[in-house]
């Protein structure tokens, strides 16, 4: 329901095949788009920034102006350009959307800055990964409503001042660190995007299955919601799959049963680590004593690529406490013996001296 329309190529090491993947493929953004919310109302969580937002947008529109620059960062996913989309439809305005990576020349952005309409808004996705000419062009455009624009080379070169009208520039991170401070500080009003509790995203399921006209009764859409990671674009791709399973194999009904059964089958365990995950921690257990080990070693134990490893498993591992990074390298936390069934050895034994002198196991 809420989510961004980000690709695999945009998150290094991205396995968009992955069911609990929060990168968008072919079939996500073509269900995304009925299932997006039109209005604030209607978008489900991130109530500080939704309020917010609801008052700058509000303000902007009794003064009878553009509404301020937006900024909003977090994790693929959760809502950024659903919210882009709903700035526009509050503002009464038109969306153009581009993404940093498609804008590799100043020239590519001001042609697009240059024909904008009074108003309008120019979403820009993974801001962070434009070429810094572009960037460079982007700080007066956003403040003066202006771009210069060169022509010529060399000495002769000429610079054509080139006036903009009043626009919106809604920009979308999920690295927001990467930002240089002078063009952080031209946006009016930055959001933070975390991800969902349990209950919010059952409401998303909720509203999902409506929408696509599956029955699906509270207990079903809570199993779901709890091995969502906390993304709701997630939990709307786990729905469509619980949804196959209840349609082929059950009465059609989706019940916590029925989601639990098709789950398994789907190999989303109830913490939501799919096979990959599940690799990683049972290697790291197994094979090295819960750590400390090195990411180039855990990555060939597993037999993927060391960026894969960093980029995909490990994120949400550690987010969940069941993995820490250290100096001496990776190594399972007492969560991560607990989740898989296993006893951590005896202190001395394999590896596991380090993670008891870290966690006291």
């Amino acid at each position: 329901m809420n989510w961004d329309d980000e690709t695999a190529a945009d998150t290094p090491g991205a396995a968009p095949e992955r069911l609990v993947g929060a990168v968008a493929d072919g079939e996500d953004s073509t269900v995304e788009a009925a299932l997006r919310p039109k209005d604030l109302d209607e978008f489900v969580g991130q109530e500080k920034v939704r309020q917010q937002l609801d008052l700058v947008l509000k303000a902007a529109k009794q003064r009878g102006a553009t509404a301020d620059h937006v900024l909003l960062s977090g994790a693929p996913g959760l809502g950024k350009t659903t919210l882009s989309m709903i700035i526009a439809a509050e503002m009464g305005a038109p969306i153009r959307i581009t993404s940093g990576p498609a804008i590799q020349h100043a020239g590519d952005l001001a042609a697009i800055l240059s024909s904008l309409q009074e108003g309008e808004v120019l979403f820009l996705d993974e801001i962070h990964r434009m070429s810094r000419p572009a960037e460079e062009m982007l700080y007066m455009a956003m403040e003066d409503f202006r771009v210069d624009v060169i022509v010529g080379k060399g000495p002769g070169a000429t610079a054509i001042p080139l006036e903009l009208p009043p626009f919106t520039l809604v920009g979308a991170t999920t690295r927001a660190g990467l930002l240089p401070p002078p063009l952080r500080d031209r946006f009016g009003f930055t959001g933070h995007m975390e991800f969902y509790v349990p209950e919010e995203l059952e409401r998303v399921i909720q509203r999902s299955a409506r929408l696509l006209d599956v029955e699906i009764d509270a207990d079903g859409a809570a199993e779901i919601a709890g091995r969502s990671r906390g993304t709701p674009r997630i939990a709307n791709r786990l729905l469509r799959r619980v949804r196959d399973y209840a349609q082929v194999r059950a009465d059609g009904v989706i019940t916590r049963e029925v989601a639990t059964t098709a789950l398994q089958v789907y190999e989303v365990d109830a913490r939501g680590l799919d096979r990959l995950d599940r690799a990683v921690l049972e290697a790291l257990l197994k094979l090295f004593g819960g750590g400390p080990v090195g990411l180039s070693t855990l990555a060939v134990a597993v037999g993927e690529e060391r960026e894969t490893v960093e980029e995909v498993a490990e994120p949400f591992l550690v987010r969940e406490g069941l993995l820490a990074r250290t100096p001496r390298g990776r190594v399972a936390t007492p969560a991560a013996w607990a989740h898989l069934g296993l006893v951590p050895p005896q202190q001395g034994v394999g590896g596991s001296g380090g993670q008891q002198g870290l966690f006291g196991a």
